[in-house]
């Protein structure tokens, strides 16, 4: 009776429809995100900077500033094992993207992208390494 009443309840999830998970390209701040990771782990530093908000790009000046300043700043970034989006929010008139990426060495970490939005699109205005749980100040 239990094979049966099993058998029954499988053949009905599996005929349930699957909801796809929305793919990056339908979220053009995610996106963007992605297109500049993607751009880092080629060590393609100019590409990436053109994801820099104007005001990134007044601090850095150049894609080669750009560039060292995330090999030695966000190493995992850089070049990450994994990166998986988290939720998206407003805070205080800012719109923010948390991202979760895991290093090539499996280390966890949370990063917080805030976005604006310009002619050209959504550009990264700033990226914030978050504290790990459990770790305070």
């Amino acid at each position: 009776m239990r094979r049966i009443a099993f058998g029954l309840l499988t053949a009905f999830c599996l005929s349930l429809p699957v909801a796809a998970p929305v793919a990056a390209q339908d979220n053009p701040i995610e996106q963007t995100i992605l297109n500049q990771i993607e751009a880092f782990k080629a060590d393609d530093f100019a590409t990436a900077f053109t994801f820099a908000s104007p005001s990134i790009k007044s601090i850095f000046m150049s894609p080669e500033n750009f560039g060292a300043m995330v090999k030695q700043g966000y190493p995992m970034v850089h070049r990450p094992g994994s990166v998986r989006m988290l939720e998206q929010r407003e805070v205080g008139g800012r719109l923010w993207q948390k991202v979760m990426i895991t290093d090539q060495a499996g280390k966890t970490h949370i990063l917080d992208y805030q976005m604006v939005e310009g002619p050209e699109g959504w550009q990264i205005n700033g990226v914030q390494l978050l504290p790990e749980p459990g770790v305070g100040a």
